[in-house]
């Protein structure tokens, strides 16, 4: 991968996020579903069990690393299983979008003591993303608590989104494991179809441009 010289000079970002997400704008705004299945690493063998999931996906104004621009959405995903109250999964993230050159990624945090950037690339128009991280990569990669590394160290990170002509979207999100004691990689799966509840609220300088 190539960069410019001039790393300082920023380009002219566009106020309204919402118009330059590219394959992001299908995700933006609130989505439901009660049809997740989780499979999961547990002592006696792989435990299947079922959620449902809300997440919030809401533009971000837009954002540069000098010439580097970036529109996005913030997001918040609640997990619960379905045989409990309490949260089963949350996270944070961004999912960012450069139309410059068709990078896609996913940054994720989890309050278990994990972070990670997942990168992937795509034309505006794709009704399909992939995108990756892996252990030990620094630029699009895993970092996970000492505990984690010793029990249940992630090697690898892929999710795989699907927009379908319905207006959903669906994805499936694979973590391969390293278990300790165990011989073997554990894929640690995650899927969903989410449904949209609600639109999306403008990002902050949209919204201050329309109230002018």
């Amino acid at each position: 991968m190539s960069f410019p010289e001039d790393i300082f000079t920023e380009q002219d970002a566009d106020p309204d996020t919402l118009a330059k997400l590219g394959p992001l704008k299908r995700l933006a705004g609130i989505w439901e579903s009660r049809a997740g299945v989780d499979i999961n690493p547990k002592a006696a063998g792989p435990e299947r069990r079922q959620y449902s999931e809300r997440i919030e996906l809401q533009p971000i104004d837009a954002q540069s690393n000098g010439p580097q621009l970036f529109y996005g959405l913030r997001y918040h995903t609640r997990i619960l299983a379905s045989d409990e109250d309490a949260t089963f999964h949350d996270q944070t993230g961004y999912w960012l979008w450069e139309p410059a050159t068709g990078l896609v990624m996913q940054t994720l945090s989890i309050p278990r003591g994990q972070v990670a950037i997942a990168a992937g690339q795509a034309t505006a128009d794709a009704l399909k993303l992939v995108l990756t991280a892996r252990r030990g990569d620094t630029g699009y990669g895993i970092c996970s608590t000492a505990f984690l590394e010793y029990a249940f160290r992630t090697d690898s990170y892929r999710i795989e989104v699907v927009f379908n002509p319905d207006g959903s979207w669906s994805y499936v999100l694979d973590t391969t494991l390293i278990v300790r004691g165990r011989p073997e990689p554990f894929v640690h799966r995650d899927q969903n179809t989410l449904v949209k509840v609600a639109e999306p609220t403008p990002n902050p300088l949209a919204l201050l441009r329309k109230a002018r």
